[in-house]
């Protein structure tokens, strides 16, 4: 006994010096965490088209291109077109403008020549690029595969006609990429680059000729460093807010569930200081949407710790020894952890491979966090959980004791449900219809999304952006008539970038007389001009197409661990219900789209995903061992009953982060009701 309760002390002394060895060095690396422009800023350039005025089709697909291409500096870089002819590139984490543009390079440069130098063709005559692996008698090959424009087409056949046996140079930006040898004729419209030594060198030559060509030459019309888009009181209220939530969650899951509560939050603890050391690490620039990713993880990380601690719970209100239940209680919860976690694990990836900007952020985050929680929950609490009780904490009395409830009839109420349900996703129709008919888009879409109207203000004095937040903004927002004004400072100057809605010529009018007149601007000092959204139709296309993969994903796991179509059909069709609750929401209340809006829809599905398995997994027990004894229906309000105490309480605590961490506290909530209808 004494040398179990040794160990025990030993083992807590041990887990409590590396929660302070990775607090101090979290704290300590916190700095070189790359934050993104709406926590840091970073550098602006803008580009404008040379020689005739390109079309809308034109700066588009270039813009699209670019926001490709810059994704290399960091995924959450915005791209957005500016007047008619200039895009505005705004790369977050970055302070010196000359390097980017020296790494960037010209863009629209690249170009298919022979070995002489001369142009066969450009490289928007190229339809696309894609990295693939042939079987080459046996033996993997790695080639790029190339299809071309009915224009190159033409011009490919007739040049790789005269140059069979001869060399192809693939030049960007000066430098020559690739130079593959023409084996024969190729006047098909498609060909492969051979030679590849991997996967990734076949990728990164695909990319590069995928984005390396623009529609449109540009040249650097100015760039800058700009601020964040909040205030640094905003960040460290942030901060502040987070420390308090997460107190918050540390009392209620002692208070709920006791000795295993307090090793639930020393390993919480753990996972905090490891997340930030691994985001400085992996050089991750960090967003809001990034940190919706995090907090996620955090929340699946609570969830975990709830489904055993109810588990351990469960065993000893059975009569087990505490020693077994713990044992017993982990064993039971590992199937629902690990599914609903390789669940969203799956759609994170997915998202990351197909989705780009904040969305890319978001799964970044949300992949780092997931893995990192299933370890610190499946190792760490078990450890600690463990030691405490070699530490003498044996008796029952410190783990609380659950005993079986008696069904409640769920089932029974599902019409009323629901009818409730149709009724909510109805009024969400019903409400974006109205917002149409009013001239007005379904939803109320912010800057990302919509664009807007970029005034450029000199001020006589230097700003800062709290000032700017307190004076500058309720300014503004009296002449547009609406919240939701973007700030940003240039750095070293006392120029400020407003955006906001699009303007009328009476509104910019009213505007230039406001800021005149309260901070006695120059007239000549305030330019403004009309930018796209930072988030293109080629970006949203990205997201619904990742959602879809992510979808059928999910859906195909779910169907192979639970072996029956019904329950991966059911958690895909509740996935859905709970995204058209909470779209329901945004198109009544009005609440602004922006990238924000992206993290939280996404947040909403890890979240239903995650709930569904929980729920599922116990069918699937229940299933096993009540056999034919009773029917389905019997079953799943046996198996709700069971985990409607862990749907509660899980929901209280992720909701407490979500309350001091962000404006999103009714997502869980509303999760918990969604699973329940």
């Amino acid at each position: 006994m004494k040398s179990n309760r040794g160990k025990g002390l030993l083992g807590l002394l041990l887990v409590i010096i590396a929660v302070g060895v990775f607090g101090f060095f979290g704290y300590d690396t916190m700095d070189d965490i790359k934050l993104g422009l709406d926590l840091a800023g970073g550098v602006s350039i803008t580009y404008e088209a040379v020689g005739e005025t390109p079309t809308a089709e034109q700066m588009s697909d270039t813009r699209y291109k670019l926001q490709k291409r810059v994704e290399g500096y960091s995924t959450e870089a915005e791209v957005y077109l500016e007047g008619g002819d200039r895009i505005n590139i705004d790369i977050p984490g970055v302070s010196d403008a000359n390097e980017v543009l020296q790494e960037l390079g010209k863009p629209g440069s690249l170009a298919f020549t022979d070995m002489q130098g001369n142009t066969i063709l450009t490289g928007d005559q190229v339809a696309s690029a894609k990295a693939a692996i042939v079987d080459n008698n046996g033996m993997k090959e790695y080639v790029v595969a190339l299809s071309f424009t009915p224009e190159g087409t033409k011009a490919f056949a007739d040049a790789t006609t005269k140059m069979v046996g001869q060399q192809i140079a693939i030049i960007y930006d000066g430098q020559m990429i690739s130079a593959p040898r023409v084996k024969e004729a190729i006047t098909g419209g498609e060909c492969t680059i051979d030679g590849q030594e991997d996967y990734q060198e076949a990728e990164t030559l695909a990319s590069t000729i995928r984005i390396g060509s623009l529609s449109v030459e540009l040249q650097e019309l100015r760039s800058n460093v700009v601020g964040a888009k909040l205030g640094q009181q905003a960040i460290s209220t942030s901060l502040k807010a987070g420390a308090i939530g997460f107190g918050i969650v540390a009392i209620f899951m002692i208070a709920a569930y006791l000795i295993p509560g307090l090793a639930a939050v020393i390993a919480l603890s753990l996972y905090v200081g490891l997340i930030i050391i691994l985001l400085a690490a992996f050089g991750v620039t960090l967003t809001l949407p990034g940190i919706a990713g995090i907090i996620l993880s955090i929340g699946m990380a609570v969830d975990a710790n709830v489904i055993i601690f109810t588990r351990i719970k469960e065993e000893i209100g059975l009569g087990k020894t505490v020693k077994s239940a713990i044992k017993t209680g982990f064993a039971k919860a590992l199937s629902a952890i690990v599914d609903g976690n390789i669940t969203t694990l799956i759609a994170a990836v997915v998202l990351y491979w197909r989705g780009s900007g904040s969305v890319k952020g978001f799964a970044t985050t949300l992949a780092l966090g997931i893995v990192l929680s299933m370890f610190t929950a499946l190792f760490i609490t078990k450890f600690v959980l463990n030691c405490l009780y070699n530490a003498g904490f044996e008796d029952a009395k410190f783990y609380g004791i659950k005993k079986d409830k008696k069904p409640i009839n769920f089932l029974g109420k599902k019409n009323i449900c629901f009818i409730i349900s149709l009724a909510a996703i109805a009024v969400g129709l019903v409400a974006m219809g109205v917002n149409v008919s009013k001239g007005n888009g379904a939803l109320n879409y912010s800057l990302e999304f919509r664009g807007g109207t970029s005034t450029n203000v000199t001020f006589n004095e230097d700003m800062s952006l709290d000032d700017i937040s307190l004076k500058v903004v309720p300014v503004v927002e009296k002449v547009t008539g609406e919240a939701g004004t973007q700030t940003q400072k240039v750095a070293g100057t006392n120029e400020v970038i407003i955006k906001t809605r699009t303007l009328s010529v009476e509104e910019r009018e009213a505007l230039d007389n406001a800021l005149v007149e309260n901070f006695g601007v120059e007239p000549e000092k305030i330019t403004a001009e009309s930018i796209s959204g930072a988030i293109s139709n080629e970006m949203k296309n990205d997201a619904v197409v990742a959602v879809i993969i992510a979808t059928i994903a999910m859906l195909i796991y779910i169907w192979f661990r639970f072996k029956n179509i019904r329950f991966a059909a059911s958690a895909v069709l509740a996935l859905v219900h709970d995204v058209l609750v909470v779209v329901t929401c945004y198109a009544l209340f009005k609440w602004s789209v922006g990238s924000t809006f992206i993290a939280c829809m996404l947040t909403i599905v890890g979240y239903s995903i995650n709930a569904t398995i929980v729920i599922f997994d116990r069918i699937r027990e229940n299933l096993n061992l009540e056999g034919g004894r009773k029917d389905l229906a019997e079953i799943v309000n046996q198996s709700i009953t069971q985990t409607f105490t862990r749907s509660i309480n899980t929901s209280l605590t992720t909701s407490s982060w979500y309350l001091y961490c962000s404006c999103w506290a009714f997502l869980p909530f509303a999760n918990l009701l969604c699973r329940l209808w």
